[in-house]
């Protein structure tokens, strides 16, 4: 997003990131600020990487979403914000198909154990195995990805948080200075609207909005060169992408001890065969605590496969990792720097 305020000479940038870091906060400081019913966590949670619930990384977002809230060193009065430019994630989504895949195959060999075999299981695994297989799937392959509604309502909160940190720049006025690009992902398109959405309620409090093309300051602008450069990197392609080499460390890793006594774990606490388990699905069994607590707001029984040292090894196994690994292959800095930014830009937005 990037608003100017063409009156001012003085030029300061201010560049919030909605999500791209993840706070590491204790569970206790979290649950402080709430009341108990609302205090849903997982200590899981400082290792989802972008998958992280934004109320884990922002908790004052549980006690009122639409308040922002101003660093107490920049105090109101010394500090004139001319220019905002911010790069945004987009709001809460679905799994992918892929990932749905995946939890329904895990499922799967749940829901084919034979009553008997239970019999010879510990009592704590015989008590997870029974909860893992009567928890609902929940997702279905058509939700891909996409917003849901509490996605929405995350860009439209943020929206009303900007505008009234910093009003001069989120005047009426300025409205159709706004500058707002996003990539053609559905989920980042419809984040954008979303967004947009907010800003039409901080103007017009009180009505419904219209269809985004019937707004002032126009539809979201599609820039999938600058939003998704490495889908046309032609470096990146063929070094990395096209190059099976280049993904040695991910597969070292995948077969590693680490990751392969967690898998040994799962199995047990599955009651499945080691062979019918992989790495993937060890990623994806993880990351649906989060999806759980990010969609639903629930902890579900997958939190409790998984320790604190089993997340540390999990979170090194993140969708960008097998880029940055690479990295380790190529001779030029620049290139590597550039892959380690990888892991926003795919569904991040520029405004």
């Amino acid at each position: 997003m990037m608003l100017r305020d063409p009156r001012r000479l003085l030029r300061v940038s201010v560049a919030p990131a909605a999500a791209l870091a993840v706070a590491v906060l204790s569970s206790l400081s979290r649950c402080s600020l709430l009341e108990p019913e609302d205090c849903v966590i997982s200590a899981l949670s400082p290792y989802f990487g972008t998958k992280t619930r934004y109320e884990d990384v922002n908790p004052g977002l549980l006690l009122d979403p639409e308040a922002p809230r101003r660093d107490p060193e920049l105090l109101e009065e010394t500090c004139t914000p001319v220019q905002l430019v911010a790069l945004i994630r987009h709001g809460t989504r679905y799994p992918t198909a892929k990932q749905i895949r995946k939890l329904r195959q895990l499922h799967g060999l749940l829901q084919a154990r034979e009553p008997g075999d239970d019999k010879t299981c510990a009592a704590g695994s015989h008590d997870l195995r029974a909860a893992l297989a009567a928890w609902p799937l929940g997702y279905a392959e058509w939700m891909d990805g996409q917003l849901v509604e509490k996605g929405w309502q995350d860009m439209r909160q943020l929206a009303l948080r900007l505008a009234s940190l910093f009003p001069a720049l989120f005047s009426f006025e300025n409205y159709c200075r706004l500058q707002l690009i996003t990539s053609s992902k559905h989920r980042c398109v419809d984040s954008g609207a979303a967004f947009l959405q907010g800003l039409w309620q901080h103007y017009h409090p009180g009505l419904p909005p219209p269809d985004i093309a019937d707004m002032e300051c126009g539809t979201p602008r599609i820039n999938d060169k600058l939003m998704r450069f490495f889908d046309h990197c032609e470096k990146l392609l063929t070094e990395v992408e096209r190059n099976a080499t280049a993904l040695y460390h991910v597969e070292a890793f995948k077969t590693g001890p680490e990751m392969q006594n967690i898998v040994k774990k799962v199995a047990a606490t599955l009651q499945v065969p080691v062979s019918n388990l992989s790495a993937d699905l060890i990623q994806v069994a993880f990351f649906t605590c989060s999806f759980d607590l990010a969609i639903k707001g629930v902890k579900s029984p997958w939190c409790d496969v998984f320790d604190i040292d089993d997340a540390k090894v999990s979170a090194s196994f993140l969708p960008s990792h097998p880029s940055v690994w690479s990295c380790r292959d190529t001779s030029s800095t620049a290139f590597s720097h550039g892959l380690l930014q990888r892991q926003g830009a795919p569904n991040s937005l520029q405004l």
